[in-house]
C-alpha cells in the first residue's frame, strides 16, 4: 500500500533545530510515522515541549540542549542516536539561518559564520551520521535550504551564499554516499515560524507577501514536515541529490527589504 511507504516505523532520527518552528513540525511529524528522535536545538524548555508531542504519539524523544552553531558539537548527535537508541536512520539538518545585512555592513568573518553555521554544522553531523546509518544498512539525509540559495535580493548575500552551497552540497554528498545513503534538501519558501514572525507580524508587509507569492498566502511548518517526511520515508526512496522547492510558487523573493542604491 502506499501510504505504508511514508511509515518509518522502527527507525531513528535526529532533527537539529527541533526546539520549534519547522524543526518541531519535523520531529513531531515522523514521530507520528513511527520514529523515535533525537531533538536537538539551544532552549530546553522548547525541547521539553516537542518532547511532550511526540510522547503524545507512542514514540520516543531524548533532549539535547546544546548551541549546535559548533560543528563538533552537531557532529556528537550521531553518537547520541546509537547511545540512545542502538541507531540512527534519518538526519535533518534543520538548523542554521543568519540574519539580513547590507552589502558593506557585510564582513569576510560574518560570511565565515553564516556558512559554518549552515554548511558547516551540517557536514560535521553528517559525516558523523554516515558510518552509523551504514552499520543499519541505509540512511537518509534532509537538508533545510530556502528560496533565497537561488533567488538573489538586496541584502541575503551572507544567508543565500550559505544556503545555495548547502543546496550544492545536497547534490555533491548525494554522488558520494550513493546508492545506500541519500540526500535531498527542501528550498523552503516564507513559512510561518517564530523567526518569519518579525515580519510577518506586521499585516500591511504580510500581504505584500502573499500578493507577491503565487498560491497568495505563507507556507507552514506542517507542509514543510509533510515534505521532509517524503524525502526521509520510502515513499522518496528513488529521490537522491534533489533540492524540492515548496514556496508557493515563488520565482522572485516575496520580501524586500528596501535597501538603497550605494
Amino acid at each position: 500500500m502506499v501510504p505504508d511507504m511514508f511509515r518509518l516505523t522502527g527507525r531513528v532520527a535526529v532533527v537539529t533545530g527541533a526546539g520549534r518552528g519547522i524543526g518541531a513540525a519535523v520531529a513531531v511529524a515522523f514521530a507520528e510515522a513511527g520514529a523515535d528522535v533525537v531533538i536537538a536545538a539551544r532552549t530546553g524548555t522548547d525541547l521539553a515541549d516537542v518532547a511532550g508531542r511526540v510522547a503524545e504519539t507512542g514514540r520516543r524523544a531524548h533532549v539535547v540542549a546544546a548551541d549546535l552553531s559548533e560543528p563538533d558539537t552537531a557532529a556528537g548527535l550521531a553518537g547520541t542516536a546509537r547511545a540512545e537508541f542502538g541507531r540512527l536512520d534519518i538526519v535533518v539538518n534543520n538548523v542554521g539561518g543568519t540574519y539580513p545585512m547590507p552589502f558593506l555592513d557585510t564582513t569576510p568573518e560574518f560570511l565565515d559564520e553564516a556558512f559554518r553555521f549552515n554548511v558547516g554544522t551540517a557536514h560535521a553531523l553528517t559525516r558523523a551520521a554516515v558510518p552509523v546509518m551504514l552499520d543499519g544498512g541505509a540512511g537518509a539525509v534532509v537538508n533545510i535550504c530556502s528560496t533565497m540559495s537561488w533567488a538573489a535580493g538586496r541584502g541575503f548575500l551572507g544567508y543565500g551564499t550559505a544556503k545555495a552551497a548547502l543546496a550544492h552540497y545536497t547534490r555533491l554528498a548525494a554522488a558520494d554516499l550513493a546508492p545506500r545513503i541519500r540526500v535531498n534538501a527542501i528550498a523552503v519558501g516564507s513559512t510561518l515560524t517564530s523567526a518569519l514572525q518579525v515580519v510577518a507580524g506586521n499585516p500591511e508587509i504580510r500581504a505584500r507577501m502573499e500578493n507577491a507569492t503565487p498560491l497568495r498566502r505563507l507556507g507552514t511548518p506542517e507542509e514543510i514536515a509533510a515534505t521532509a517526511l517524503y524525502l526521509a520515508s520510502d515513499a522518496g526512496g528513488y529521490v537522491t541529490g534533489k533540492i524540492l522547492e515548496v514556496d508557493g510558487g515563488v520565482q522572485a523573493p516575496n520580501l524586500e527589504l528596501g535597501l538603497p542604491d550605494l
